[in-house]
């Protein structure tokens, strides 16, 4: 399977984004893309809480829902749409970080709400403090999702950093493990590519990130630096700092041997919180 990793500079301007996306995706598409990642907030990195919620519209309607099935279709790839708002009933000043996977034909096959929601100050001079709680409401349950014959775990950017996450996810099945991200630089210098990796080590698994990049409003920067990690650690495809997207071709013949050959995941023994 051919894979493409979207990276985007996303701005407030949701129509503008979108026309990104389907640039970037049919030229991915073009390049024999069957599966496509775009990143975290894709369609909307806001001003302003109160244009993020303003953007959000309910499940299954709604221009950025439309366009994004009209993409994938007219593409003919499998999409996996990034992050969009989504209305939370019950919570007007919040909405749900919500991703939509896309099948060739435009429908909506799956739907991961982000389970970790970034609450930290992040170290260094800048002392920046980040409260998603404050703009989302955190989701689940854990989601996999059939793309023609392959299984695809469902992740966000701060998921990265919960490996029991991937357990679950592999324990379903997955092959491969995408992580649509909006990774800011300070912590995507110093772990974006390691997280990535330990990922894809531990679990045996393709990863797929696709990152923002760059400075979005408010003045908030991203690492960009999207890649395509295979289940040995080894980078298959990685972008830069400027928006585009890379492709790589998964071995899913050479994952099974892998697993066959070295079979770490069989030999688990903490499993569950059992006692060894």
């Amino acid at each position: 399977m051919r894979v493409a990793a979207i990276q985007m500079n996303s701005g407030p301007d949701v129509v503008a984004n979108l026309q990104r996306v389907r640039e970037l995706t049919t030229q991915a598409a073009d390049a024999g893309a069957r599966l496509v990642v775009l990143p975290e907030n894709v369609a909307l990195m806001p001003s302003s809480q109160a244009s993020r919620v303003q953007a959000a519209e309910a499940e299954g309607s709604g221009p950025i829902q439309q366009t994004l099935a009209d993409i994938a279709r007219n593409a003919g790839v499998w999409l996996v749409g990034g992050t969009i708002p989504l209305r939370v009933n019950g919570d007007p000043n919040r909405v749900a970080p919500a991703l939509l996977v896309f099948d060739p034909a435009g429908q909506v096959i799956a739907r991961y709400d982000k389970i970790h929601l970034f609450d930290v100050e992040v170290p260094g001079e800048s002392k920046r403090q980040y409260r998603e709680s404050d703009d989302f409401v955190a989701g689940g349950p854990v989601r996999c999702v059939q793309v023609d014959d392959v299984c695809v775990g469902l992740s966000i950017c701060y998921d990265l950093r919960f490996p029991e996450l991937y357990r679950q996810l592999v324990e379903q099945g997955a092959q491969v493990l995408v992580a649509p991200s909006a990774f800011t630089a300070q912590t995507g210098r110093a772990h974006w590519d390691l997280l990535l990796r330990a990922r894809a080590v531990e679990n045996l698994a393709f990863v797929i990130g696709a990152n923002q990049t760059g400075v979005h409003p408010r003045g908030h920067q991203t690492w960009g630096h999207s890649k395509i990690i295979d289940p040995w650690g080894r980078t298959l495809a990685a972008a830069e700092t400027v928006p585009g997207f890379v492709l790589a071709d998964l071995d899913l013949e050479q994952q099974r041997q892998t697993r066959t050959r070295f079979p770490v995941l069989s030999h688990r023994r903490l499993i569950h919180n059992e006692n060894p």
